[in-house]
């Protein structure tokens, strides 16, 4: 890729305060220029404001964008795509929580997603290619769910097999594979076909 087209990575955490160990912390202290979603001070449950957030993020790059979401980071990212065209190349979407169906314990609630504006999930095609990232024992969304929604916002949905929420408290810190989803969404068609 030449250096006009080098997408700038955008990291969406989730709705989790910051956690230095994370894989997307690790990732975006690896990769320059890199520019994270700053935690919300203010309403920071809302999707409304996460959303607004995200596209004044991305609004403010020139050029494409290659999207890494994460957990709730993915639902901000997919309620955005309904909303906002802005030249994404990609997008990684790892491990993305159920809000439709009971969290565990200690975890916001399906009343507090709803009223916060999270529900229903959006069910349609995503307007640029994306990856799901899918764990196969994620204590935040049945897997045969996850492969649903990556069906039906054209996602390509691969297997991590179990990585739980794929977080500190799931054994990950570094993801490299991270990297290699980010390479494989950074690629233009011109790419892809040489």
């Amino acid at each position: 890729m030449s250096l006009t087209t080098e997408p700038t990575v955008v990291i969406v955490p989730g709705l989790r305060d910051h956690v230095p160990e994370h894989w997307q912390t690790v990732l975006a202290d690896k990769i320059a220029d890199a520019r994270t979603l700053p935690p919300l001070e203010k309403d920071r449950l809302s999707c409304d404001a996460q959303v607004a957030a995200l596209d004044e993020l991305v609004s403010d790059i020139s050029g494409p964008v290659v999207i890494v979401a994460h957990s709730a980071g993915v639902m901000t990212t997919v309620h955005w795509a309904q909303r906002h065209r802005r030249p994404v190349r990609g997008a990684l979407l790892a491990t993305p929580p159920d809000f439709e169906t009971t969290m565990p314990e200690g975890y916001t609630s399906l009343e507090t997603l709803r009223d916060n504006g999270w529900t229903p999930v959006p069910r349609t095609a995503l307007p640029f290619r994306s990856i799901v990232a899918a764990s196969t024992n994620d204590p935040l969304a049945d897997a045969g769910r996850v492969a649903g929604l990556a069906r039906a916002w054209g996602s390509r949905l691969v297997d991590l097999g179990p990585v739980g929420h794929l977080n500190p408290a799931s054994g990950y810190g570094a993801w490299p594979r991270a990297e290699e989803f980010i390479r494989e969404l950074g690629r233009t068609p011109a790419d892809m076909s040489a």
